[in-house]
């Protein structure tokens, strides 16, 4: 047994438990939020693809009320396809009637102000939330919506070495932990990587089709992970009596957020 699976067993005895989840990406859908008596929003932007112009990146965060609304100020929340605070903070949007703000007319209570985008920033699903400050002080979610961006980049499809299953041949008289593991790398850099799994077909070759994720995260008493951010993914899971006995296959793959999938390696487990 080597230094790194030692030291997983180690913290699986400190654990209190080990546990499969299976965990599911947020989707957004322009939702505009016209309950409130204060105010009602008639259109967000942007919300279809966006592709990078070398001439001219910027881009236009925008919200429009109706004449009638009142409303005191708007910001902007920008979370990127790996889910983090794209600006690192927040964006301002203004009604001034200035071009360095994308807005053309001033008191017209449309917001507006640009943001700018990279040849390196990542593929994929940006999500934007709107926050209405109301002339009553209060700051309120008033409407999302998102938009999928293409960095003008070629996309390489990311590749996967080094599959483990540790130990991949199992006597169960009791619940064993088992320690699974990938390496992954891409052309495009570890961020345009969206996800890390592995599908467990039976010993009769059925399979539920259910994806297991790998992480990269560093969680080492969850996921078995050493280190994050290094390409090697990593996840716990474990098998018991009620688990049928014969050969089990795991399909390793990973996709990128391009929507490239990875080579395929197959990995043999025999539960006794």
């Amino acid at each position: 047994m080597n230094l790194r699976i030692k030291k997983i067993v180690l913290a699986l005895f400190i654990s209190s438990s080990i546990l499969i989840s299976v965990s599911c990406e947020k989707e957004f859908d322009t939702v505009i939020d016209v309950q409130k008596p204060s105010y009602q929003v008639v259109s967000v932007a942007p919300k279809d693809s966006v592709i990078f112009n070398v001439e001219d990146s910027s881009l236009v965060i925008k919200i429009e009320f109706t004449q009638s609304s009142l409303v005191n100020s708007v910001i902007a929340e920008i979370a990127d396809p790996a889910n983090k605070n794209f600006l690192n903070g927040n964006l301002t949007l203004f009604d001034n009637g200035k071009a360095e703000n994308g807005d053309q007319t001033a008191n017209d209570k449309l917001f507006s102000n640009k943001i700018f985008m990279k040849s390196n920033d990542l593929n994929g699903n940006y999500d934007v939330k709107f926050y209405v400050n109301e002339n009553s002080g209060q700051s309120k979610l008033a409407a999302w919506s998102s938009f999928k961006y293409r960095n003008g980049q070629s996309n390489f499809s990311p590749i996967i070495t080094d599959a483990l299953v540790e130990p991949d041949t199992v006597v169960v008289t009791d619940t064993i932990a088992i320690l699974t593991s990938l390496r992954v790398s891409d052309e495009n850099g570890l961020n345009d990587i969206k996800e890390v799994y592995f599908i467990v077909y039976r010993p009769d070759g059925s399979t539920s089709g259910n994806k297991v994720f790998l992480f990269d995260d560093g969680n080492l008493l969850q996921n078995g992970d050493q280190t994050a951010g290094d390409g090697l993914y990593s996840r716990i899971i474990s098998v018991n009596q009620t688990n049928a006995k014969g050969t089990y296959r795991f399909e390793f793959k990973a996709v990128d957020r391009g929507g490239l999938q990875s080579n395929i390696i197959n990995y043999l487990v025999l539960i006794q």
